[in-house]
């Protein structure tokens, strides 16, 4: 994985944190604004999770920490706009997804593809919302739904890693500015 942060002073890459927070917080207003994916897939909760797009970018591309904060700021942000327990998915899954992909990153360097973490980070992401919910609600009719969450992370981490990649010049352009 290309790192550019030994480029960057510690201000700049606080400011970029900063500014692909911002970025996630408006793709997450814009899916929010987006017609339901229920009208395609009928069940609860199913989104493509385009905020992500910016925690992949800045573990792709500037480091571990800065993903890490960005999970847990979309955490925090979730709470105070949509409840704890929605905070606490967006939290668990974000975190959970975030070090799936760091440890993939440290395993296997340079041979992994960004579409493959992408698939892994998403999936995880369902496995840390689908924990938390199995703790919250005890019914056993809950794990039919855990092959749907798998499936859909597939399909999302697919379309995330796609717009990550017609994104990829905007945000490098971000980057690179001086």
């Amino acid at each position: 994985m290309n790192s550019i942060k030994s480029n960057l002073s510690k201000t700049k890459l606080l400011v970029l944190t900063a500014l692909l927070f911002a970025v996630a917080l408006v793709l997450s207003v814009v899916e929010n604004s987006l017609p339901s994916l229920s009208l395609l897939v009928p069940v609860p909760g199913i989104k493509l999770g385009l905020s992500n797009i910016a925690v992949m970018y800045a573990l792709f591309f500037l480091d571990k920490k800065p993903a890490f904060a960005i999970a847990v700021l979309k955490g925090l942000f979730v709470v105070m706009t949509r409840g704890p327990i929605a905070g606490l998915l967006s939290f668990s899954g974000g975190v959970l997804s975030v070090l799936v992909m760091s440890l993939l990153i440290f395993v296997f360097k340079d041979r992994i593809s960004y579409l493959a973490l992408s698939i892994f980070g998403s999936i995880m992401h369902n496995v840390g919302q689908f924990i938390v919910v199995s703790f919250i609600y005890n019914n056993m009719y809950l794990w039919v739904y855990l092959p749907v969450l798998l499936i859909s992370g597939v399909v999302a981490g697919i379309a995330t890693s796609t717009l990550l990649r017609f994104i990829l010049p905007a945000f490098n352009r971000l980057v690179s500015n001086k």
